[in-house]
């Protein structure tokens, strides 16, 4: 009959590791970015990092069209050396300073697009056409003198931004846009550049917040 066998001496064994769980490491959240689908009018098309374009590269876009055709916007926050009353004297009293007109894209530069902001304008009012929210498309060739007391503020646009149909989807596709929602003060702040940009991008959630430290425009480094 064998012996039964020894239980080795615990205090001979080698110590053993505590047993502890697993750390799990905390998961990076998702670049979101938005997509086609969240492009409408009063939304913004803000340009990433990645869009090398020197046109549009820094850029924020606010949406004024968006259909199957394309898109059209604007860009915010560049200001021109041309004055308003130069060209549209009647105009200058109800524009937010600087009272200038602000290059708002490449298409049609020679044409004025007027926006303002206009929290007590009611549907149908003369020479005010509703793009989203508060924010209004103003008909140049209409009197001031109506408007005179019912906007917030207003600013002219010389140019556009457009794009064809599909040319935009694809854009986003590649990480060249953020598609994030517009507020009326995006349209009257003085900020500009990029300081305008890192303030858009700023009120953002998750990483693509943290973008807000990035160089707005990366080939100006």
């Amino acid at each position: 009959m064998s012996p039964p066998p020894v239980s080795p001496d615990p205090e001979s064994r080698p110590p053993a590791r505590p047993v502890t769980g697993r750390r799990r490491t905390p998961a990076v959240p998702a670049l979101s970015t938005g997509s086609l689908a969240d492009v409408r009018p009063g939304s913004l098309l803000v340009a990433l990092p990645t869009l090398s374009d020197p046109t549009f590269a820094g850029t924020v876009v606010y949406v004024l069209d968006h259909s199957d055709t394309g898109t059209l916007g604007v860009v915010l926050g560049r200001p021109s050396q041309v004055e308003i009353r130069d060209v549209l004297p009647g105009w200058c009293d109800l524009a937010v300073e600087p009272g200038v007109f602000h290059v708002g894209g490449p298409c049609e530069t020679d044409t004025a697009l007027c926006l303002a902001a206009a929290s007590t304008a009611e549907p149908g009012d003369t020479g005010l056409r509703r793009v989203a929210g508060s924010v209004y498309l103003v008909d140049l060739d209409g009197d001031p003198a109506d408007l005179v007391g019912r906007l917030d503020g207003l600013r002219v646009f010389a140019g556009y931004a457009g794009w064809s149909a599909g040319q935009l989807a694809g854009e986003i596709a590649e990480g060249a846009w953020a598609c994030v929602p517009g507020r009326a003060e995006d349209l009257l702040t003085p900020a500009a550049g990029p300081e305008l940009w890192r303030a858009v991008m700023g009120r953002q959630t998750g990483r693509l917040a943290v973008l807000s430290t990035a160089p707005a425009d990366p080939s100006a480094n």
